[in-house]
């Protein structure tokens, strides 16, 4: 056998276009995590301005005016009302205006970002400081001492990403390409629900009573995990019946290229580039970061959006699977062929009286 015969019995057809995809989404990767991150600043910032009546609109102005655009500044009535837009995650900050000193104070709200907080009290403190005023900072909402720059959120949601992609991954190749039939795939899905409840509880555990890195209800958490690895699983299987093992490199692309660098983690969305700032709210990764900062620090406000999305992607997913499962086959769609042992889509009918595998 000739030195090309060996090349193409060991890397056949199929494995090199396989090869290619994994190929394209190692440089999607690179270039979505470095697009997305290697240059964070703030853009259009939400930010309140607690003011005298006769300086507010020029505070307003100059602060919109500031170079780069970071901050998008707005009049508040007053503190109480700074704090309580903080809160509801409708401001990332706020400047209280001394209307006797010369010493203002800043809210932020660390337990959203601690990346944001920062660059808020830098812009904000170079703003003053050109105006011979100084500035006191008063976090609101404060990351826990346990939660190092507030990323805990956002590591949690991921682990929650991948088991849902896992785990589906691992019952949609276990035996054969694609769900043969509605019980097989109403079993996928059974099984797919029960591991997310645990998942959830799970990950709850390690974060709350384990290590105490984040605060906020414990059942709350509980249930967004579970939300997040049936959203992400569910849209997994969908994928994988609707394009065989492709479909994994497609949940790859989606919740890993595509949302992990978009999900407001490390940098939060305001300190994005505007494409990233676009998709990560509809993204699982960016919706379950946001759910689970607001659980843990802001009294659970704003997440029927993202609560929303996360069920949009779950609802989606589970209808497609069931969808693909009612198809008409031909006898020899491989999906419906039983699987040996160890075997895949290609894997060739079971021995006479063997069971075939779930």
């Amino acid at each position: 056998m000739t030195f090309v015969d060996e090349v193409k019995n060991a890397v056949t057809p199929r494995a090199a276009l396989l090869v290619i995809g994994v190929l394209a989404l190692q440089i999607l990767f690179i270039a979505s995590y470095i697009g997305a991150l290697h240059k964070p600043k703030p853009t259009d910032v939400a930010f309140g301005v607690v003011a005298p009546q006769q300086m507010s609109q020029q505070l307003v102005s100059d602060l919109d005016g500031l170079p780069g655009g970071p901050l998008d500044p707005r009049e508040v009535g007053s503190e109480d009302e700074a704090r309580e837009q903080i809160m509801n995650r409708d401001l990332y900050g706020a400047l209280i205006v001394s209307p006797e000193g010369r010493t203002d104070t800043l809210l932020v709200a660390s337990g959203g970002g601690t990346a944001l907080s920062g660059a808020l009290e830098r812009i904000i403190t170079e703003a003053e400081g050109s105006e011979k005023r100084t500035v006191e900072t008063v976090d609101v909402a404060g990351a826990s001492s346990e939660d190092f720059n507030g990323l805990s959120s956002f590591y949690l949601v991921i682990g929650w990403c991948v088991g849902g992609y896992l785990c589906a991954s691992i019952l949609a190749i276990s035996a054969g390409a694609k769900p043969a039939n509605r019980q097989r795939a109403l079993i996928r899905t059974g099984t797919m629900a029960l591991y997310s409840i645990a998942g959830g509880i799970g990950g709850a555990i390690v974060v709350g009573p384990i290590l105490g890195a984040l605060p906020g209800s414990f059942w709350g958490l509980s249930g967004l995990g579970a939300l997040v690895v049936f959203a992400v699983g569910m849209i997994t299987l969908a994928l994988q019946a609707l394009t065989g093992i492709v479909g994994i490199g497609l949940a790859v692309l989606i919740v890993v290229i595509a949302g992990n660098p978009s999900a407001g983690g490390a940098f939060p969305l305001p300190m994005l580039p505007d494409f990233w700032r676009a998709i990560g709210p509809a993204l699982p990764p960016g919706a379950g970061t946001w759910t689970a900062r607001s659980i843990a620090y802001f009294r659970g406000n704003a997440v029927t959006g993202p609560l929303l999305v996360l069920s949009a992607w779950a609802v989606v997913g589970t209808a497609m699977t069931m969808l693909m499962s009612m198809r008409k086959r031909s006898p020899e769609d491989p999906a419906d062929a039983p699987a040996r042992s160890g075997g895949g889509a290609d894997a060739g009918p079971a021995p006479s009286g063997g069971s075939t595998a779930v």
